[in-house]
Formats: C-alpha cells, sequence, structure tokens
C-alpha cells in the first residue's frame, strides 16, 4: 500500500466519524475505496481466498463487538483481537488451493445465513432496546456522549492508526485486498454502537462480494475494464439492498383496495 492508500483510510474513516446515522456509517464504511487501491497498486488478483476475505471482514467487527461490549476490554485491545482475528482466517485461506466458483459459493451461503440470523436476532432486541432508550430519555444527563475529540484531532489520530495498520497489511500477500485497514479505526469510532454498525456492515457486504466477482472475472482482460466492471457491480448491488420494501400486508392491501388502502 502507498501513502495515497493511507491518505484515503485517513478521508474514509474521518468521514465516517462525522456521520451520524449508522446505517449511512456502514454505507460509507463499504465503499470498495482501499480495496480498489489495494488492487492497484499491489497488482494482487482477486481469487478464491480474496471472495472469502469478505467474510473475514465480518468476522474482524463481531470479534471486536463481542471483546468491547460484551467482555468489557478497552477497545484497542478488541481491534487487536479482531485483527488477530483476520489475520488468522487469512493465514489458513492462504494455505489451500479454494477455486473461486466454491468460495463464492460458500460465501453466498454464509452471508445468507448470516443477515437472516441477525435479522431474526435483531426483532428479538427491539422492544428491549425501546425500554432502554425511553428509561434514559426520562432521567436527565443520560444523552449519548459526543466524542470529545476535536475534528482535527481527531484527523492526527486516524492518520497515524492508518499508517500502522498499512504496516501489518503489507504482510498479508493476497488477503490485502480486503485487510480492514479503515476498519480498524471506524469500529473506535463506532465502539458504541458495534452490534448495529455490524448488521448493517453485513448486509452490504453483498456488494463487496459483488464487487470482487465482476473484477475476477475481467481482471485477464484489463484492469481498468476490471475495475469499471466492479465499481458498477458494487452500485447495482448495493442499490437493491437499500431499496425501500414495503410490508407485505400494505402491498396486499394496495393490490386488492382493502381497508389499509385508504388509510
Amino acid at each position: 500500500m502507498t501513502w495515497s492508500a493511507v491518505l484515503l483510510v485517513t478521508a474514509v474513516v474521518w468521514a465516517v466519524s462525522v456521520i451520524r446515522s449508522v446505517r449511512l456509517r456502514a454505507l460509507v464504511y463499504s465503499l470498495p475505496l482501499p480495496m480498489t487501491l489495494a488492487l492497484v497498486t499491489t497488482g494482487h488478483r482477486v481469487e478464491g481466498p480474496q471472495v472469502l476475505g469478505v467474510l473475514g471482514l465480518n468476522l474482524f467487527f463481531v470479534v471486536v463487538a463481542v471483546t468491547h461490549q460484551r467482555w468489557r476490554w478497552p477497545i484497542l485491545l478488541a481491534d487487536g483481537a479482531g485483527i488477530a482475528g483476520y489475520v488468522a482466517l487469512s493465514a489458513g485461506l492462504l494455505a489451500v488451493d479454494i477455486p473461486f466458483e466454491v468460495a463464492l459459493a460458500g460465501t453466498l451461503v454464509l452471508w445468507l445465513a448470516t443477515v437472516l440470523w441477525l435479522r431474526r436476532r435483531a426483532r428479538r432486541r427491539v422492544a428491549s432496546a425501546e425500554e432502554v432508550a425511553a428509561a434514559a430519555a426520562a432521567v436527565p444527563g443520560t444523552q449519548t456522549r459526543p466524542d470529545g475529540l476535536p475534528a482535527l484531532l481527531k484527523l492526527v489520530v486516524i492518520f497515524v492508526g492508518a499508517v500502522l495498520t498499512q504496516l501489518l497489511g503489507a504482510v498479508l500477500r493476497g488477503m490485502v485486498v480486503t485487510f480492514p485497514y479503515s476498519g480498524v479505526l471506524v469500529a473506535v469510532e463506532a465502539r458504541r454502537q458495534l452490534a448495529e454498525f455490524s448488521r448493517h456492515f453485513a448486509r452490504n457486504s453483498l456488494a463487496l462480494v459483488g464487487f470482487l466477482t465482476a473484477y475476477h472475472y475481467l481482471q485477464d482482460v484489463s484492469s481498468a475494464v476490471a475495475l469499471g466492471a466492479a465499481w458498477a457491480a458494487f452500485a447495482v448491488i448495493a442499490v437493491a439492498l437499500h431499496l425501500p420494501v414495503r410490508p407485505r400486508r400494505v402491498l396486499r392491501a394496495v393490490r386488492w383496495g382493502g381497508p389499509c388502502a385508504t388509510r
């Protein structure tokens, strides 16, 4: 990775740090900007391990969320555990030859299972979360604390962290493509909302799978064509994932002119 990659990681994390919506934060973080720079500057090809590396990105946030929120580890120590998990997964993936189609099929199955599980878990937590929020709103002084760092100082801290993480990424060979460069610092910024952030990012990661798939099948044509197709695939999938979905009950009522159609 080059200094341009470090600057880009810094810009992405800083943008995430000033966004209040968790859903939008996850979308901005999922933009394959560091991934694009890694492909351009390192010359690595996209094969089976890189597609499975998207699962490694999700594993990183799961490890950080569990160690920080459930086990009460300091966020920087939790970050280290997340990096260790990604490096361990990368070492295992690089040790075996994984055909691309096998890796893609396995990634899609695991993605679907994870999204369904997270959605079911989120529904169970809605009621309790609403009760906690109502109780917090009723007590003065319990509002969420804003980040105490000024924007300029935050930018300096993010830049230093980006330099340190890119040094580790340099030893990962092909898995450098999906290494969570900005994720290490985004986890710090989103530490109070890690569970919700991880859920949104897990859904958005399907667009990253589309990005890598398009690049894989066109990388022998030219890197420019492959990158153009990869970004197009990412955009199409990302838009599809974020289209508003109307409840089935409402759609049925509108179709048949039921009571809900006139409300």
